[in-house]
C-alpha cells in the first residue's frame, strides 16, 4: 500500500517540477528597434534573402515541399521528387522547397546533398499552415488556388502520382 502512495507522490513532484515557467519580460518602446532594411513582410525568402511570394508564380502548377534538413522522410522521398521535377518541368511545374531552418542550413544542405531544387525559408509559423508533422507538400494550380496535400513521404515518381498531377489545371 505504501509504494503506490510513494509513487504516486514521486511522480506528482516529478510532473510539476517539470513545468516550464515563463517570466514576463517589461521591454521599454524605445529600447526595441527594428532594421527595416531586414524586415519582410513575405512569409517566404530564398537563399539570397529575397522575399519570394507565391503569386510570383502565378499561371503556374506549384509543388510547395515543407521539410527540414533534420527530416529522414523528408529527405528519403527527394531522389523521387527530383525525377518528378524532370517529368513535369515541360508541363508548367514550379517545385519550392520550404524550410524553417536558418538560411545557411539550408544552403549547407544543398551544398552537401546536391539536390537541384529552388529553396526557400520559410518565414511563418508551421500551425498557421496546419503542418504538425514533415513532410507536408501542398500542389497549387494555376489560378494560384490549393488543390491537393500530402502528409508524409510519398512514392513521388510512381505512375500514379505523375499522372494524378498531371491532370491538375
Amino acid at each position: 500500500m505504501q509504494k503506490p502512495i510513494l509513487l504516486f507522490l514521486v511522480l506528482s513532484i516529478l510532473f510539476l517540477g517539470c513545468r516550464e515557467v515563463k517570466e514576463k519580460q517589461n521591454v521599454a518602446p524605445e529600447a526595441i528597434t527594428v532594421d527595416k532594411e531586414k524586415t519582410s513582410t513575405s512569409v517566404y525568402e530564398d537563399l539570397a534573402g529575397t522575399p519570394v511570394e507565391l503569386t510570383d508564380y502565378k499561371g503556374k502548377r506549384i509543388l510547395l515541399n515543407y521539410w527540414a534538413t533534420w527530416c529522414r522522410p523528408c529527405i528519403e522521398e527527394m531522389p523521387a521528387l527530383l525525377k518528378l521535377q524532370g517529368i513535369l518541368e515541360q508541363e508548367n511545374y514550379v517545385f519550392l522547397f520550404a524550410s524553417d531552418q536558418s538560411l545557411k542550413k539550408i544552403s549547407d544542405f544543398k551544398e552537401a546533398r546536391g539536390f537541384d531544387f529552388k529553396y526557400i525559408k520559410y518565414n511563418g509559423v508551421y500551425a498557421e499552415q496546419k503542418i504538425s508533422a514533415l513532410p507536408v507538400t501542398l500542389i497549387y494550380n494555376e489560378a494560384g488556388e490549393q488543390v491537393s496535400r500530402f502528409d508524409g513521404g510519398m512514392t513521388w515518381d510512381s505512375p500514379e502520382m505523375i499522372e494524378q498531377l498531371r491532370k491538375i489545371q
